[in-house]
């Protein structure tokens, strides 16, 4: 008997790259889920998506998903979704990226997009560490934790993810986690249909590397971790710093609405054509 095809998964390239990559308990799996899901929801064809990513273990998400897709180079990934963006205004743009990729190596990309208010939709998941390329610590890696890189602990202080997307001009800036896949899927949703700069940083668990190192014990704990110590923003902004701890909050941070950049540009570029009765 012939299984019915659920309707998401007309979004999945079938029989070419499956099974993924991904290590046991990665969350990488999840938010593609979420992904697809929410683009599902919105009605989007195939063609009408196009999703672009860099290198690292989430930048291999667009070989398993049948849309328009890039795989660039490392922290270039937002270089080629604005050329996309900008060739193409009409299409839905998505980024996937990790801490490393986006904060990192691609971080000056990140600020730039955010300023211009590109209407991109970024997904940074972040796992706290580089996992495909050996395990060197990223600029989200928590002070004290271990890396390859870092044997003696991180003395690093870490990146907001957010906070910098926000203070460079990002007008959709959200975080969640792996853990909350129903609210990961709406915030991603909400994302894509804000005309601007959107950001959505999926806090994730990588037991395999970062978690073994750290001791952070395998992938169904590192999961209760992300449901204990992440609070609904507006709870979290009633805690002490007492007990902040090592909370952090999640839900949509920035919402706002400001010009977006390829409507700007083609605003300017029309201005610049010949009038009738010009010389």
């Amino acid at each position: 008997m012939k299984i019915p095809q659920k309707r998401v998964h007309k979004f999945l390239r079938h029989g070419k790259k499956f099974p993924h990559v991904w290590c046991p308990g990665c969350s990488n799996g999840i938010v593609l889920g979420a992904i697809i899901r929410a683009v599902d929801e919105l009605g989007y064809e195939k063609d009408d998506m196009a999703m672009v990513s860099g290198i690292g273990c989430s930048s291999r998400m667009p070989v398993y998903v049948d849309f328009n897709t890039l795989h660039t180079l490392h922290g270039r990934a937002l270089a080629y979704a604005t050329g996309v963006k900008m060739v193409k205004p009409e299409m839905n743009v998505c980024v996937v990226t990790g801490d490393g990729d986006s904060t990192a190596i691609g971080g000056n990309h990140l600020i730039h997009a955010a300023r211009r208010n590109i209407d991109l939709t970024v997904i940074v998941i972040n796992n706290n560490i580089y996992g495909m390329t050996g395990g060197q610590y990223s600029p989200t890696t928590p002070t004290g934790d271990f890396a390859t890189t870092t044997p003696y602990g991180n003395i690093d202080p870490v990146f907001d993810i957010c906070k910098l997307a926000e203070g460079a001009g990002a007008t959709f800036v959200a975080r969640t986690t792996a853990y909350h896949v129903v609210e990961a899927q709406s915030i991603i949703k909400q994302a894509f249909e804000h005309k601007g700069f959107s950001i959505v940083e999926i806090v994730s668990a990588c037991p395999v590397i970062y978690g073994k190192l750290n001791k952070k014990g395998d992938a169904p704990a590192m999961m209760r971790d992300m449901k204990e110590r992440a609070i609904p923003v507006k709870a979290f902004e009633k805690l002490t710093p007492e007990q902040v701890g090592n909370k952090y909050s999640r839900g949509i941070l920035v919402n706002i609405k400001k010009p977006e950049y390829t409507a700007e540009y083609t605003k300017l570029m029309d201005s610049l054509q010949p009038q009738k009765g010009d010389k």
